[in-house]
């Protein structure tokens, strides 16, 4: 065979359409960005394309121009850095291979041809929202209800014609609930079941924009992310900002609060609903990061957190209606009553720290139950995702069953409880007692089954092992 042969094979019938190339992306989907000025189509115009698939707008292409132009003209006078003795800039493009990393963001659809992006009849009603929220969470009932109803009339709210002028509005939540009862695990779960970007950020990190920390938008910025930056799909999804409480105002202090009541000032046009510029793949704005422009008008708030210390305040308004005479309430009348936060009202937030104008665009206020015995132990068997089932499930790859008795359920539950965690300090639980008969089980191919006892979560006893039939 000549080399010419070896190099050159026809196409047969067999060898057509059976070659695994990938599909090509289609250039036009995405918009082009300026390698100088990092903004997108867009927002900077039409682009200009040079060697080696590089694009400059127009704007930057005639800055360049009438540099050239100037006498003692500089590429450090052109990048604004002045003229700096014996420094050139280096042009990357003149090495062979490289190409400037060009983050891609998907263009918006024309306004003829966009459909929508959320489909109303695909959004199951709040019966049925409710109901596959049952699988994977066990009580809260009433917030389960809430979040259901929330959701549902927000993207009916998207879907809705706004030519009979009237415009409904966003129905942002305030989720307070102790840690450990299922707040973030709640979102999480509703935005699987929907099927809708979901952003998860933490406000801790938070901070006014200038200072050390993420700026507000770093929030949208995490959300376009989930939604593999497609802006349409973004500005239909849901933040789910976590640890809302480290941003109430701080008592007693006469230094700029830039991490407390400063961040929920810049965050009212956020939740209300603003065009905000957002960086793309990156928490901050930079020079080197595109920007594009994010709708927070459709975009669902749900803010959470503990609250730590606003049993206190819920304590003094339910005391203060009668604390004198023979029919006065006893002070310590409400100390032991766990659910509490479920009395919380408006004035108790902004009691604590969080600013009336914040509270007003999170109009859907409500709490979660705190874990009873009884809840726990149903926590532990009965979601899709059980922490026994999965544990159930490690064993059955060594074909060994484990069972736990009811008694030693409710003795990890009562454990549990004392650590104050909520449905956390069940894995911690279960991780200490599970060790050794993790560890130990692989070990012995004759052990059919284990049972788990009172006794030994209770550290008098050992579990039942349980050997296979002779065969």
């Amino acid at each position: 065979m000549s080399e010419q042969d070896f190099y050159e094979v026809e196409p047969t019938e067999d060898t057509v359409g059976t070659t695994d190339i990938p599909e090509k992306e289609d250039p036009e989907e995405y918009d082009q960005i300026c390698y100088m000025c990092r903004r997108p189509e867009r927002v900077a115009g039409k682009m200009i394309r040079i060697p080696n698939d590089i694009c400059i707008c127009q704007d930057c292409m005639q800055k360049t121009f009438d540099a050239m132009n100037n006498p003692g003209f500089s590429m450090n006078d052109m990048m604004g850095m002045g003229k700096i003795p014996n420094v050139s800039m280096i042009d990357l493009t003149n090495f062979p291979g490289a190409t400037p990393y060009q983050p891609k963001i998907k263009k918006k659809k024309k306004e003829e041809k966009q459909e929508p992006v959320i489909d109303i009849r695909a959004i199951p009603a709040p019966h049925k929202i409710k109901a596959s929220l049952d699988d994977y969470v066990v009580g809260q009932e009433y917030a389960k209800k809430v979040m259901s109803v929330a959701v549902y009339n927000h993207y009916k709210r998207i879907a809705s014609d706004v030519d009979d002028g009237v415009e409904i509005e966003k129905s942002n939540m305030l989720m307070i609930g102790p840690t450990g009862s299922g707040k973030t695990y709640m979102v999480k779960t509703l935005a699987k079941l929907l099927n809708v970007p979901l952003a998860i950020t933490d406000a801790t990190s938070l901070t006014e924009a200038g200072y050390i920390g993420d700026d507000i938008e770093s929030v949208v910025s995490k959300l376009l992310a989930a939604a593999e930056n497609d802006v349409d799909r973004a500005e239909n999804g849901i933040i789910f900002i976590d640890e809302i409480d480290k941003i109430a105002k701080k008592k007693n202090t006469n230094q700029r609060d830039v991490s407390g009541e400063s961040v929920q000032q810049g965050m009212l046009k956020l939740l209300e609903g603003a065009d905000v510029e957002v960086p793309v793949g990156a928490s901050s704005k930079n020079a080197m990061v595109p920007m594009v422009t994010v709708n927070t008008r459709n975009i669902l708030f749900v803010c959470g957190g503990a609250f730590p210390g606003l049993e206190e305040i819920i304590k003094e308004r339910l005391n203060k209606a009668a604390s004198i005479g023979f029919r006065a309430d006893l002070k310590d009348k409400y100390d032991k009553e766990e659910n509490l936060l479920t009395r919380v009202l408006a004035e108790d937030v902004r009691k604590y720290g969080m600013i009336p104008e914040f509270l007003g665009r999170l109009p859907i206020l409500f709490s979660l139950e705190a874990l009873t015995e009884d809840m726990l132990v149903r926590v532990l068997a009965e979601p899709k995702n059980a922490i026994l089932k999965q544990y159930q499930k490690l064993l059955a790859m060594d074909e060994v069953k484990l069972e736990f008795e009811e008694a030693a359920l409710h003795s990890i539950a009562v454990k549990a409880k004392e650590k104050k965690a909520g449905a956390r300090a069940l894995r911690a639980i279960l991780e200490e007692f599970m060790l050794d008969i993790m560890y130990e089980i692989p070990k012995d191919d004759d052990i059919g089954a284990v049972t788990i006892t009172k006794d030994y979560i209770e550290g008098t006893g050992g579990p039942v092992i349980t050997m296979r039939k002779c065969r």
